[in-house]
């Protein structure tokens, strides 16, 4: 069993940063790869970036490519979403995700664990 949970959502103005933050609790979290999705109001959840456990491998949405990075502290069983370059786009609620072996790293359904999300909004 894996709980997570979210921080670090708020107000931003366009080209400014935030960081997310996903606090892991579970013993089986050590070997969970880490994802962050989105879901903006009136649109389908979207895969945003994720960190592979086995290689340490990372994957992102073309959308956000060069702009977020997401990385993991093991000793604080954290997950960070450094978020760069904000438009007004990324609005949405950010939630983070654990599961174990996906195939892919972006489909919603290789995730086990959700957090409750946290919510960012970009203004123009």
């Amino acid at each position: 069993q894996v709980q997570l949970v979210e921080s670090g959502g708020g107000l931003v103005q366009a080209g400014g940063s935030l960081r997310l933050s996903c606090a892991a609790s579970g013993r089986t979290f050590s070997s969970a790869s880490m994802a962050w999705f989105r879901q903006a109001p009136g649109k389908e959840r979207e895969f945003v970036a994720a960190r592979s456990w086995s290689t340490g491998g990372t994957y992102y949405a073309d959308s956000v490519k060069g702009r977020f990075t997401i990385s993991r502290d093991n000793a604080k069983n954290t997950v960070y979403l450094q978020m760069n370059s904000l438009k007004p786009e990324d609005t949405a609620v950010y939630y983070c995700a654990a599961g174990y072996y996906p195939a892919t790293y972006t489909r919603q359904a290789e995730y086990t664990y959700w957090g409750q999300g946290t919510q960012v909004t970009v203004s123009s």
